[in-house]
């Protein structure tokens, strides 16, 4: 059976290939000759000024043996004794996992820059970077696995006082997470995460027509994917750049018109309509309410536990089990008392429901699963 889940899919890949578009050098005998503009002016070139490729005379040669072209280039960039390649790439990963980097301009290592804050632990980074092979997987485990980013986030008073901006990463910083790690995050608490690695990208939901207002022709339809596709990791979303995904957008999340360094990090009421809204959302609290309801905890105290240990990796506390086994109950009743709002309020996503679970206690449950889904702990880097 898998055998022949396997060759259907090699058949498909194979039926429909799919293309990449690339950059390649033209042989030499053919490469176009590039000239200097007499007063800037594309149709005034001085034919006897020849521009040939290279670097900066300013900055150091290419590698001796390095080609003139693209290769040489990655190669200058990436030899051991350049001295900003390695650090301004590991300054963005620590920037991508501690909220700042060590280097706080993280677009700028230049005489305007600000200095690093601790320069013997990026030198140190950078130079391990290198001698790892440029390995970002190994950099990025070293990174979570140290003590530094396992600190706690709680703040003394000695903190406030004598390094407000967490400079001597004292406690770990918290921040809001990327829209694309909210609704990661969402769907693995629910269980829905689809885990497949590669593959082309996947079109979950998305408000309706929303890509006819930018089509020229006015005939591109948005079509949404359906079964596991719907569930893939943000990274994999079909991304159309005249119409972003909108609830990406509400995180901040980039346009890709443009490169963007370093993201905004703002914190709006639109957001929390999109996590309380958003159909992706919604399905993913109903999933993770039939996750609790499938556990072996009967007990309300003890599926509240298990929620918090799935959402924030903690227990609840008690005034936390308290409140949301009042706001269960409040809803336990109100959806008894209106069987058909309960069945509406389940029918959002296209996951199939278990229907062997009552449907006014599953949309209860639903409810507080949202709950959880939204509070700050859920949606923070802590």
């Amino acid at each position: 059976m898998a055998k022949a889940k396997l060759e259907k899919q090699i058949a498909d890949l194979n039926r429909k290939p799919v293309t990449s578009m690339i950059m390649q050098d033209n042989p030499p005998n053919k490469m176009r000759m590039t000239y200097v503009l007499d007063r800037g002016a594309y149709d005034s070139p001085k034919k006897e000024e020849v521009i040939r490729p290279g670097v900066p005379k300013a900055l150091p040669p290419l590698p001796e043996g390095a080609p003139a072209n693209r290769l040489g280039l990655a190669q200058w960039l990436t030899q051991p004794s350049h001295p900003l390649t390695a650090r301004v790439a590991v300054n963005r990963y620590w920037m991508m996992l501690f909220g700042e980097g060590l280097v706080r301009s993280v677009g700028d290592f230049g005489a305007q820059s600000t200095p690093p804050t601790h320069p013997g632990l990026l030198d140190w980074l950078a130079v391990d970077f290198m001698e790892s092979g440029w390995d970002v997987k190994r950099m990025l485990k070293q990174l979570v696995t140290s003590k530094t980013y396992r600190r706690s986030s709680k703040i003394e008073s000695m903190h406030r006082e004598k390094d407000s901006e967490n400079e001597l990463l004292a406690h770990a910083p918290r921040f809001r997470l990327q829209g694309e790690f909210i609704r990661d995050h969402a769907l693995a608490v629910s269980g829905l995460l689809n885990p497949m690695v590669g593959g082309p990208g996947v079109k979950p939901y998305q408000p309706a027509n929303i890509w006819n207002e930018v089509s020229l022709n006015g005939g591109l339809r948005y079509k949404q994917d359906e079964g596991d596709k719907l569930y893939r990791r943000s990274m994999y979303t079909y991304w159309k750049r005249s119409s972003p995904m909108p609830n990406m957008l509400i995180f901040d999340s980039p346009s890709r018109e443009k490169c963007v360094i370093q993201r905004q990090r703002t914190n709006t009421p639109l957001q929390a309509l999109v996590t309380l809204n958003d159909p992706q959302f919604l399905e993913a609290a109903r999933a993770f309410a039939e996750r609790l309801l499938k556990s072996d905890k009967s007990e309300t105290a003890a599926r509240i536990d298990l929620a918090y240990r799935y959402a924030t990796a903690r227990l609840a506390t008690g005034r936390e089990v308290e409140i949301l086994t009042q706001l269960y109950q409040k809803n336990l009743a109100r959806f008894q008392s209106a069987p058909e709002t309960a069945k509406e309020f389940l029918k959002v996503g296209e996951s199939p429901r278990d229907e062997s679970f009552d449907a006014s206690e599953h949309a209860a449950w639903m409810v507080v699963a949202q709950t959880i889904m939204n509070l700050d702990e859920s949606l923070t880097r802590n």
